[in-house]
């Protein structure tokens, strides 16, 4: 069984957005407050999150996990990777800590934190990292658990999916190839993203990804990455099908054993 926290549901520039006047920045409906968008994982043997965006300080200081066994990254946009500088605490507790990406996100990284990334010349109090490259074609195991990475576009941009047993995690979603598609038969949850209702380039919208559910046939979905485009909370849930809910931060559930 895996235990799933849904840290933050927002899309790049979270909810509310700074100096926004729009209806759903000014929600007083707390499930309409969004962090950047991440999830922590935890069953015996492990606690990992997927992406570390800016909020990530503010997110690990509300769950208060004791540990961090690694971070998953799914691409190398700031708003899942911008948080990098706060694994200093867990660091400074357990060493150097396990992150896993592509090739791609690993370059970009390189550059944006090398103060990390490098340990030549390091600064004393600047963390260090374990990095371990993943690939669309190769499973890996975390703690006693499989994971299958499953490659996404966000555009013209690929991004990592993953796959813990009957869960699967999908952000910034815009097309899936078919043999992509086919790692994700039979799936109790998955947790997919929906940015708004009208189209977008780079993102699903609303109703794509209820096509998409459609077609995939998972028991539960949630939506996550999610804009005050979408609408409030409330409103947008009260239109979903049955098995689709509309995710929240702070949000947790559990798959099936």
């Amino acid at each position: 069984m895996l235990k799933i926290t849904f840290l933050g549901t927002g899309t790049s520039q979270g909810i509310p957005i700074i100096g926004s006047k729009h209806p759903v920045c000014l929600s007083d409906n707390q499930k309409d407050k969004r962090l950047r968008v991440s999830i922590a994982l935890e069953w015996e043997d492990g606690f990992f999150v997927i992406d570390c965006g800016p909020d990530f300080r503010q997110q690990m200081l509300r769950l208060n996990p004791s540990r961090l066994d690694g971070i998953l990254f799914t691409h190398e946009h700031a708003d899942h990777t911008a948080g990098m500088d706060d694994i200093r605490p867990f660091f400074f507790r357990q060493g150097k800590i396990d992150l896993f990406m592509t090739s791609d996100v690993h370059a970009s990284l390189k550059q944006r934190f090398g103060y990390i990334m490098n340990d030549e010349n390091k600064y004393p109090g600047a963390p260090s990292v374990n990095v371990q490259q993943i690939s669309k074609t190769n499973p890996f195991v975390l703690n006693n658990k499989t994971v299958i990475p499953i490659e996404v576009m966000h555009h013209k941009l690929p991004v990592t999916g993953y796959r813990f047993d009957d869960f699967a995690y999908l952000t910034d979603v815009k097309t899936i190839a078919a043999e992509e598609k086919e790692k994700l038969t039979g799936l109790d949850v998955l947790v997919l993203s929906a940015l708004r209702i009208d189209p977008h380039p780079s993102h699903l919208n609303l109703e794509e990804a209820l096509i998409l559910i459609d077609e995939l046939k998972p028991k539960r979905t949630y939506l996550t990455h999610i804009s005050h485009l979408l609408g409030f909370h409330d409103e947008v849930q009260a239109s979903l099908p049955e098995n689709v809910f509309l995710a929240y931060d702070t949000l947790q559930i559990t798959t099936n054993e």
